[in-house]
This record gives C-alpha cells, sequence and structure tokens, in this order.
C-alpha cells in the first residue's frame, strides 16, 4: 500500500495506491474516487453491538467500507468531510488515541475499539469516549484547519477540549474547567484537557463547537406555525 497526500493543508485529500489483493478501511463516506478494478464491501464495524457503541457513543459511521484491489492493482481516494488536513502514522504494534470524528482510514490489520475515557473526562464532549487504534499498519487521521504534532513539555500541557485531535496512551490526561461558571460563559472558554507525562500530541488549529457557535446566531429562525 502507498499512501500520498495531496492538495494540503487545507483541502488535503489521500491517494491510496493498492497491489492486487491489498485492501484498506475507510470511514464511511470518505470515499471520493476509486479505480474500476477496486471492490467495496461495507460491514458493520466489531459486529452490531459494537458499531452500535462507535456510533453512538464517538459519533463514528455505523458502518465501515472496506476497499480491495480484486481485479489488479488500483486506486482509492478519500477525503474528510471537513476543510483540514490528514496525517499518516505507521503504527507498528502501537496504540494511538483518537477523539471523535479524527479517523479517516487504515490499514485492516488495525484494530479500533471505542475506549471509556473515564469518569474524568464525563463533562467533555470530546473525551467522554475516545477511539483506541492499535496494531501494525498505515492510520489515516484528519483534523479540522492545520494539524500540530508536538511532544508533552516535562511541565505538562493544556489544550481547549475542540482542539484534541489525537494522543499517545502513554500521556495522562485530566478535563478541566477554565475558571468557574462566570468565566466559561464570559470568555468563550469551557472545558480543557491537562497533560501530563511523556508522548505526543496531535491538535487542531480550529475548532467545530466554535465555528458552529459562530454561525449558530445568523442561522434563520424556524417558524413555530
Amino acid at each position: 500500500m502507498k499512501i500520498t497526500l495531496e492538495h494540503g493543508p487545507a483541502f488535503t485529500w489521500a491517494r491510496v495506491q493498492l497491489a492486487a489483493g491489498e485492501s484498506v478501511k475507510a470511514e464511511s463516506g470518505a470515499m471520493v474516487s476509486m479505480s474500476t478494478s477496486v471492490a467495496i464491501e461495507t460491514k458493520m464495524q466489531g459486529g452490531f453491538l459494537g458499531a452500535l457503541a462507535r456510533k453512538v457513543l464517538t459519533s463514528e459511521s455505523f458502518f465501515q467500507n472496506t476497499f480491495t484491489a480484486e481485479r489488479g492493482a488500483g486506486e482509492v481516494t478519500f477525503a474528510p468531510s471537513l476543510m483540514g488536513d490528514i496525517h499518516v502514522r505507521e503504527l507498528g504494534g502501537a496504540e494511538l488515541l483518537l477523539t471523535s470524528g479524527s479517523y479517516l482510514a487504515s490499514d485492516p490489520a488495525i484494530d479500533l475499539q471505542t475506549k471509556w475515557g473515564g469518569m474524568k473526562s464525563f463533562f467533555a464532549k470530546e473525551g467522554l469516549f475516545l477511539l483506541r487504534a492499535a496494531g501494525a499498519g498505515s492510520l489515516l487521521f484528519t483534523c479540522y484547519g492545520a494539524l500540530v504534532e508536538m511532544d508533552v513539555p516535562p511541565e505538562g500541557y493544556v489544550v481547549d477540549t475542540g482542539h484534541v485531535v489525537a494522543f499517545e496512551p502513554s500521556l495522562e490526561y485530566s478535563v478541566q474547567k477554565v475558571g468557574g461558571l462566570k468565566s466559561m460563559f464570559l470568555s468563550g472558554e469551557g472545558l480543557v484537557c491537562r497533560f501530563a507525562g511523556r508522548g505526543r500530541l496531535w491538535l487542531q488549529t480550529r475548532s467545530l463547537d466554535a465555528f458552529v457557535g459562530t454561525i449558530v446566531p445568523f442561522l434563520p429562525k424556524r417558524s413555530s406555525n
């Protein structure tokens, strides 16, 4: 499998070239185009209960598509639903935790499981449930805006929950309020994720929640009649 990222960083898509017999799995709706030699198989990720948990708890799709080059070599292109970048991570037997909506595609050998974030993240939409990716192979995840990759400094790091994309499980994290209720409403800030330990962190430069909050006041109000 050969993966090439094109048209980045604002409108990135991934061109995945498959040898005969190779496969790649992707989030439902992520495909843009594909060769006629490629066949699609749609199934529920992790069976009915696993797929239901993934849909309800992380907002990921109920179904997942597997693309296989059955009639010779071929290619598939994938793109996220939002404007932003794509990152390719070679797991090599490691694990990575993804926030809701960040997963795009992966090698079929990558196992995806819904992970409970614990009571420490109970009040955070983005941190309540995470997607755990584990195994060996390529993992493609996406962001809204540009993607920032960093090592958490020794003193720790604080990130608005709406900007967290992915992080290594070696990191400890806790979700906290910014000040009291008054400052949450007046400052425009709400919940932050405090990271500690050694590990890598991926952030997005834009927040979908913030964008939605910006445009909602301008949307036409629905008539009660």
